[in-house]
């Protein structure tokens, strides 16, 4: 599978648009080459360079293999419209909370990964919750990486 977003490239700058400094709002995310017997798509964004911990910024699961893409700007809401149901992130959150790295820059990781199943959490769920649910379950993962470091 592959990850793409048309407002960074992989390993490029995340505009501060989607950042604590900005709008705060999610990126724009495609994706394409998802296997034909993919029942579900969760994606997880995190960040492994956070102090004393990965800090996760978004989840998503249970997305139709029909879509193929995240639009700007999805609504921290329970459900997305069109598919998908949202986590809670280490803001304490439902959705998208973006970068905000208290010092220097940081590695934002959005994953993506192609199930053979659906998770059937409710919404709220961890990455942690997440993680275990989809152990063995896993058809294709693509990744996306941005970095951000804030102006001061």
């Amino acid at each position: 599978m592959k990850l793409t977003s048309s407002s960074f490239v992989d390993h490029g700058l995340i505009p501060m648009k989607y950042t604590c400094d900005g709008e705060n709002i999610s990126p724009p995310l495609v994706w394409d080459e998802v296997p034909p017997e993919t029942v579900s798509l969760c994606l997880i964004m995190d960040d492994p360079d956070a102090p004393g911990k990965t800090f996760v910024h978004w989840v998503v699961f249970d997305i139709p293999p029909t879509i193929n893409q995240l639009s700007e700007k999805i609504i921290n809401s329970q459900h997305i419209l069109g598919g998908g149901i949202q986590g809670k992130n280490d803001f304490d959150i439902l959705g998208y909370g973006g970068p905000c790295p208290p010092t220097g820059i940081h590695h934002y990781f959005f994953h993506l990964y192609a199930l053979d199943k659906q998770l059937n959490f409710p919404p709220g769920v961890t990455k942690n919750d997440i993680m275990v649910a989809m152990k063995n379950h896993v058809l294709a993962k693509a990744q996306l990486m941005g970095k951000y470091q804030r102006q001061r």
